[in-house]
């Protein structure tokens, strides 16, 4: 028998003393070619170990291979806290985090369909009007044309003429957007007013700010008139001037109206990445209408004159997926046999993967967590490369039981293709086919970072561990339901695929929407339940913060400490805020000092002067109830509890928030953590506890058990029960059976995804949807509470 060849025993990928985050000397062997998966509660270090060091550092050695000159284009990360990392291959992340959302962004340009359809339609589109870039509305049709003088020496020159053009698709009207904005001047400045009484209602627009002197001192305003007053050169001049340069106290400033202004400051972003102010005030003050030249789809008239088969490019775009693929398998046409053929490899993979429901015109800021990274996951699918690492965070988020198949037999094709797949999941389902199992804990945070359990399920299952002794948890139908206490009648509801749907929703109970990904549960409730005052929503978009944000700041808890301090030593709250007045010189309130080596990775070292507490020494020297105010911020949650119940530090205001933040379970966090170290679930669970604290009779939580362990959803439905008891009425869109079985009404949409669904199949209880028995949803309800 033949010695195996020495390159063959390279079968792990070995990590020793690993400590980043909360990881506490951690050492493991993850076999090569096998499908590993990571359990643990939420918080308990599975992130950093799988995405913050094994994927980080195989991405920093890769980096390291190109020259100096190109490393100064990437991120240049720090090894991570690891003191050997043995066996790594290339990995590639599918991580949970949305898609760009710029306007332009769409399901087709972040896939390259859209690219592939553009290349079609010029080879074959008649009639026949250009390049592939005349069919892109991100490309603007441009022209010019002048000369230029050639010097041929001796006193000679020629001038010759020159034009260039180039033919895009964009739509001139909305400029690619799809759709127009029309902005309520009343909502702008109070036009009884003049320039010198401060007129504005904009965000940022004060008296005293630079943006309000350069229109009050520009000079084509009389700053006493008030602004009803304007003549109308006058009232042009203050709303649409081109920008023009003014000089104001011997600064040359540029000045411009303030609607083109608005436009580019405000409407030119995202509204999902605003901050909650100035997103309120777009709300309030202007209005978003389909483009009525392209009729939103977001091409010029050009464009969309141009056909295959009657078929324009603007009709394949808004096409479900699935019925697009199928026009393409119907082309057939030799010139471009192998474009064809990888463009129907695309499209099949959006509907292998359960995405055959989405369009490409869909905007990519508007998926869903799980949609935005099966989304991503279309590119490696069908993919020829072998022995590469696919590591993978909570892939089944968003998905209904029944996907949840689809997608582990994706997973196991990827590694039956020779590749390791490492995959962070809490859902039963998926831990079921792992090869390998990792569970890390017992607790989050600092109670975490260890390991707990290394080895097969079945192994798992035997264990003591909590993810052990949860595994096989099965919620039952409860005996009783509570009565509605009243309606929110919806009717006629049609956005999106939602086909004429009239529902009843219950109000002071457990109301769960269900039905497939795709069938019109979001359309129904974010779409058709006014958003007035009364309505609290939670939506899955992630909570944004930079490493100088913490709980404390992100929940408002900050303000109350900061005036309790203030108050008791007869200072300024300023001083108390390390972004502010109170921070160290030396490090500026950030607590590291950070040295930047050009290519090599940057190097953060603890500020010796504050010693990482981020505040001014003279600072510290203020207490309430014997704590300084870094004392109280290295304080955890469960402390503060206690810490500001009673004696000279009580502040009921700070008293509420932290008993909202222990109430969904994140009594182990300390008030100062950067935003930037939690995990998933814990800001999901952070964004929750601090929508709970607002006034309103109704709560809409669209899949509260994102990123939560097995553990943790038993916590989150009785959080569910106290709002409920507490007078509210609470809608929860959800996947997860646990919360199905908990609800006291339950609304499942269907039968399928796209235009296959939009429809009510079922209305009651969820005892009534088991013996029903006649949706997807009531099958996997039924095998769920059946055990």
């Amino acid at each position: 028998m033949t010695e195996p060849h020495v390159a063959d025993s390279h079968d792990l990928i070995r990590v020793h003393g690993a400590r980043e985050n909360n990881l506490k000397d951690v050492s493991i062997e993850i076999p090569k070619r096998r499908l590993t998966v990571f359990t643990g509660v939420s918080g308990s270090g599975k992130s950093s170990l799988v995405f913050d060091t094994i994927a980080a550092e195989s991405q920093r050695l890769i980096n390291e291979t190109y020259s100096a000159f190109l490393q100064g284009f990437m991120p240049n990360n720090a090894r991570p806290e690891v003191d050997v990392l043995d066996g790594l291959t290339t990995a590639i992340t599918v991580d949970q985090q949305r898609m760009g959302s710029d306007p332009r962004s769409t399901v087709g340009t972040a896939t390259d369909a859209n690219a592939m359809l553009r290349i079609l339609f010029s080879r074959l589109g008649k009639p026949h009007i250009g390049p592939p870039a005349a069919y892109s509305f991100n490309v603007a049709s441009v022209s010019a044309s002048g000369g230029f003088t050639i010097d041929r020496g001796a006193d000679k020159t020629k001038t010759e003429k020159v034009s260039f053009s180039r033919t895009g698709g964009m739509c001139t009207h909305c400029e690619g957007r799809g759709t127009v904005s029309d902005i309520d001047l009343t909502q702008l400045f109070d036009d009884s007013k003049s320039l010198a009484e401060d007129p504005f209602t904009i965000p940022t627009y004060t008296g005293d700010g630079w943006v309000v002197r350069v229109i009050a001192e520009s000079g084509f305003f009389d700053k006493e008139k008030p602004i009803r007053k304007y003549t109308k050169k006058e009232r042009h001049d203050f709303l649409y001037r081109e920008p023009t340069k003014v000089k104001i106290n011997g600064v040359n400033l540029t000045y411009e109206g303030l609607i083109p202004k608005l436009q580019k400051t405000f409407l030119s972003k995202d509204r999902e990445s605003m901050q909650p102010h100035i997103r309120a005030f777009v709300d309030r003050a202007v209005t978003f209408a389909r483009c009525p030249d392209c009729d939103g789809t977001r091409l010029s008239e050009l464009a969309r004159s141009s056909k295959i088969d009657k078929i324009n490019i603007a009709d394949a775009c808004t096409m479900e997926i699935r019925d697009l693929a199928e026009w393409a398998r119907g082309l057939k046409e030799p010139s471009v046999a192998p474009l064809l053929a990888k463009l129907r490899h695309t499209l099949d993979s959006f509907v292998e993967i359960g995405l055959g429901y989405l369009s490409l015109d869909r905007a990519s800021g508007t998926l869903s967590g799980g949609e935005a990274q099966r989304t991503k996951m279309i590119r490696h699918l069908g993919s020829s490369l072998t022995d590469v690492t696919y590591v993978f965070d909570e892939p089944t988020i968003g998905l209904h039981p029944h996907d949840i198949q689809r997608m582990n037999n994706l997973l196991l094709r990827l590694r039956d293709k020779g590749n390791t797949v490492l995959v962070v999941e809490h859902k039963p389902e998926t831990i079921a086919i792992a090869d390998h199992v990792v569970d890390l804990g017992p607790g989050a945070g600092t109670a975490g970072g260890t390991v707990c359990f290394e080895g097969t399920l079945a192994g798992l299952r035997k264990s003591d561990t909590v993810t052990g002794r949860h595994l096989d948890d099965r919620a039952t139908l409860k005996d009783t339901v509570r009565k509605a206490t009243g309606t929110l009648p919806i009717r006629g509801a049609g956005a999106n695929n939602l086909q004429d749907v009239d529902v009843d929703i219950p109000l002071g109970v457990l109301t769960v929407v269900t039905g497939v990904a795709g069938s019109g549960k979001s359309s129904l409730v974010h779409g058709s339940i006014p958003s007035d005052e009364g309505v609290v929503s939670v939506d899955q978009t992630p909570i944004r913060g930079s490493r100088r944000s913490n709980p404390a700041t992100y929940t408002g808890l900050a303000d109350p400490i900061r005036k309790a301090f203030a108050k008791a030593n007869g200072v300024k709250p300023a001083l108390f805020s390390a972004n502010s007045e109170g921070a160290c010189p030396t490090c500026n309130g950030a607590g590291v000092i950070y040295t930047d080596l050009a290519i090599m990775q940057s190097v953060a070292t603890t500020c010796e002067d504050c010693e990482g507490k981020r505040f001014d020494a003279s600072v510290l020297e203020y207490h309430l109830g014997g704590r300084d105010i870094s004392e109280v911020l290295a304080m955890s949650v469960t402390e503060a509890e206690e810490f500001f119940r009673a004696g000279e530090a009580r502040i009921p205001a700070a008293h509420k928030i932290v008993e909202r933040m222990a109430d969904v379970g994140l009594g182990y966090l300390t008030l100062g953590q950067p935003l930037t170290t939690l995990s998933g679930g814990e800001r999901q669970r952070l964004k929750l506890a601090t929508h709970m604290g607002d006034k309103g009779g109704v709560y809409v939580l669209d899949e509260p058990t994102t990123g939560l362990h097995l553990a943790d959803v038993q916590q989150l439905l009785g959080l569910l029960d106290r709002l409920v008891d507490s007078g509210k009425s609470v809608i929860v869109i959800e996947h997860h059976q646990a919360v199905m079985a908990h609800a006291d009404w339950i609304i499942d949409l269907g039968p399928g995804a796209g235009h296959d669904g939009g429809r009510i199949v079922f209305e009651g209880t969820p005892a009534d949807l088991v013996a029903d028995g006649s949706t997807l949803t009531g099958e996997h309800l039924a095998a769920y509470v059946g055990g």
